[in-house]
């Protein structure tokens, strides 16, 4: 493996959000050598995907935080493309109970017929872990309305770790994690003074990235408090109180981790290329 890159097909998260697609809800593409792996696929995965030119049947593992249609809704058409078109058995579909079988709250969100069809259907909760190529996942607990969602950590042996939140509130230990890892995406989905139950302000973010001590942090998953305030002076400060560099993602934002992390943008007069030079 020489490298990983990051597609964001999404940015927006949350209700209103998803319905107006002020930022688009299609999740990240996860891409190496010999990996594309789905994280999060919500509305719109699949056209974003073709937008962008990124063949969906390439794919060979879906992953799914949590059974919230922001995060899942094109979960089942990725399946139906990893698999070309439900003709053979390939890749994996690694989800939480909600999502598979259903609970309490919600679910289940992918059927037993689109269930049938990967080679592996792995039930994440936190402390299990998988391989898909050369990658190894690991769930991590979260506290949200969901109440089987997990976060993924991404290990290569390489380039580093990669870690993904996905929606939690703030509880002790939350980072512990995440510790180390090159890259921690978080999804803070509200802004500051503006706490909801489950979900993450940057207040939050600030004591996750103090627990994790990343090297490069990147908000996303943006709900339209967050959006209408300006994410990238949400990221300013979470940048300011901890030392890490913090971006806010942008639709399109594609990032490479390798020897350095480098960031370039779809929209240019936002931000350029950034490049952060790799860790001692």
């Amino acid at each position: 493996m020489t490298g990983i890159e990051l597609v964001f097909l999404g940015t927006g998260g949350g209700r209103f959000a998803t319905l107006t697609q002020k930022r688009r809800t299609g999740g990240i593409r996860v891409i190496s050598e010999s990996l594309h792996m789905h994280l999060d696929p919500g509305p719109g995965a699949l056209i974003y995907s073709l937008n962008m030119k990124l063949n969906p049947q390439k794919v060979k593992a879906v992953l799914v935080s949590h059974c919230h249609p922001d995060h899942y809704a094109d979960a089942e058409i990725l399946v139906e493309a990893m698999t070309r078109g439900m003709t053979r058995r390939r890749g994996v579909l690694a989800a939480p109970r909600s999502v598979l079988f259903g609970n309490d709250v919600c679910g289940p969100a992918v059927s037993r017929y689109h269930q049938q069809m990967p080679e592996r259907v792995i039930e994440t909760r936190p402390g299990v872990n998988f391989t898909v190529d050369d990658v190894r996942v690991l769930a991590a607990e979260t506290r949200h309305t969901d109440p089987d969602a997990v976060g993924y950590r991404l290990e290569t042996r390489d380039v580093g770790d990669i870690g993904y939140t996905s929606d939690t509130e703030y509880f002790e230990g939350v980072g512990k994690s995440y510790e180390g890892v090159r890259l921690l995406l978080l999804c803070v989905m509200r802004p500051l003074g503006e706490p909801w139950k489950g979900h993450m302000t940057p207040e939050d973010a600030v004591k996750i990235v103090e627990e994790a001590s990343p090297e490069m942090v990147v908000a996303t998953h943006f709900g339209m408090k967050m959006i209408f305030r300006g994410p990238a002076r949400e990221a300013k400060m979470i940048e300011e109180k901890t030392g890490v560099p913090t971006l806010a993602a942008s639709d399109g934002m594609r990032i490479s981790v390798g020897e350095k992390i480098r960031v370039e943008r779809a929209r240019r007069k936002q931000r350029g290329l950034a490049e952060f030079a790799e860790s001692p």
